[in-house]
């Protein structure tokens, strides 16, 4: 199957490539022609500009957006809504809010394009992993690029069936879902990420607690000194608080016990404040993912052992670098509207 792709960053770039490497066709576009030039030499056809990319594309035309949310994805989309024709498919894989989903979804509508929001989790090892994918749109767009969704997600691996799963949708299995219409998609995304800022809080205060059980408070015989690279290795193996971001957590004290790398200045998306926002809209208790939102609102004024391992998380699994002071580049934009974790 043939896609479009624009913006080439580390999430889009890969998903070319995983894609080209399972036999799809893709035509490609981003404003760093250096980008455009390195997949073109991979075997992608480069294009300059939205309406070349289009030109290059044979109908019924599929292009995926790959660009940090807010203006620059709304830009984009709108252009492409004007250049495209009746029965196209425009996908957002970015981290949209998804409200903005259900507005463009229906300006795209009058002109008879449709329109996917793809909530993508797979960051940086997405090429290796394959993309856990969370699709919002109506059923015929959906099922047309179903060859893509294929291509893209892990697929079964190694991990065990779940009993009981007879006559559900086998896709989600493989590790995409198509999770209703149009916003659902960003929806169920926006609070993956939401659990993933309580679930790297967790880890993060534990560590904490076990860096701190040597402190003078405590009397010699309490006192304990552990090697956390150790600790993260053994939870690997068995214990009920494995998982990815474990296993990113061991790799990262493995190579600097004390984290001295990182700042612990951790920034937030805009996903963790949109899932809290939806809480209180539903009158929903999130204690949990409350409290670790404003924890990074915190780390911007001091600076903690748990905050440098949320940091040591986040360059884990997207290839985050935190810039004291500002937003970092990998964080694409302004917080308050602009979802950037490729987590």
């Amino acid at each position: 199957m043939q896609l479009g792709m624009i913006g080439l960053g580390r999430m889009g770039g890969n998903i070319v490539r995983r894609l080209m490497q399972r036999g799809h066709q893709a035509v490609v576009h981003d404003r760093a022609e250096a980008a455009v030039a390195a997949l073109a030499g991979e075997g992608a056809v480069g294009a300059s500009s939205l309406a070349d990319l289009v030109q290059k594309l044979q109908a019924p035309r599929a292009v995926w957006v790959m660009l940090p949310a807010g203006a620059a994805t709304e830009d984009t989309v709108m252009q492409l809504g004007d250049l495209l024709s009746p029965g196209d498919i425009i996908i957002d894989g970015g981290n949209s809010f998804w409200r903005d989903d259900i507005r463009r979804a229906g300006l795209l509508r009058e002109k008879g394009v449709h329109y996917v929001d793809v909530g993508t989790s797979g960051g940086v090892w997405g090429l290796e992993r394959g993309y856990c994918m969370m699709i919002g749109g109506d059923r015929e767009a959906v099922d047309h690029l179903d060859p893509i969704f294929a291509a893209l997600a892990p697929g079964l691996g190694d991990i065990p069936r779940t009993p009981g799963r007879d006559g559900r949708d086998p896709r989600v299995e493989q590790g995409y879902l198509h999770a209703g219409p149009n916003g659902a998609g960003h929806f169920v995304k926006m609070i993956h990420n939401g659990i993933e800022y309580g679930m790297m809080q967790a880890y993060a205060e534990g560590f904490d607690i076990l860096k701190s059980a040597d402190a003078p408070v405590r009397p010699d015989n309490e006192r304990f000194s552990f090697d956390l690279a150790d600790i993260a290795e053994v939870w690997r193996r068995g214990s009920v608080v494995s998982s990815w971001l474990l296993d990113l957590t061991a790799d990262a004290l493995a190579g600097d016990g004390k984290l001295d790398g990182f700042s612990g200045y951790v920034d937030d998306s805009g996903e963790g404040r949109w899932t809290i926002q939806a809480a209180i809209e539903q009158a929903t208790p999130a204690e949990v993912l409350t409290a670790a939102l404003y924890t990074r609102f915190r780390s911007r004024q001091e600076h903690t052992f748990a905050e440098k391992m949320l940091s040591a998380m986040r360059k884990g699994f997207g290839g985050h670098v935190e810039a004291p002071g500002k937003p970092s580049a990998s964080d694409n934009a302004a917080v308050s509207r602009n979802g950037g974790d490729s987590a």
